[in-house]
């Protein structure tokens, strides 16, 4: 797709530039290139662009069916390791 894309910016390239003013030249190769190819590629991302909206739902929805970590377990109490002289949970520290 990419080949043929390049080819036909290449022939309307040439076109442009067979044109009478520089006006002239810009209307050609945004009419017949520009324009053109932006609508195909366009239609032909619309799968991917569902593809990937669809992965982003599944993943929003596995990410929401995932407990937190503090509620998985039941009578486990959550550490909080923060501290005012920053030792942390393993009492290693700066002192």
């Amino acid at each position: 797709m990419w080949l043929v894309a390049i080819a036909w910016i290449y022939v309307v390239g040439l076109m442009a530039l067979t044109e009478t003013s520089f006006v002239a030249g810009v209307m050609t190769f945004l009419g017949y290139c520009a324009l053109p190819l932006s609508i195909l590629y366009y239609l032909t991302g619309t799968k991917r662009r569902k593809r990937k909206a669809e992965l982003k739902a599944r993943a929003a929805q596995a990410a929401a069916a995932i407990p937190d970590a503090a509620n998985q377990a039941p009578g486990v109490a959550v550490t909080d390791c923060s501290s005012a002289d920053g030792s942390g949970c393993d009492g290693g520290g700066t002192r």
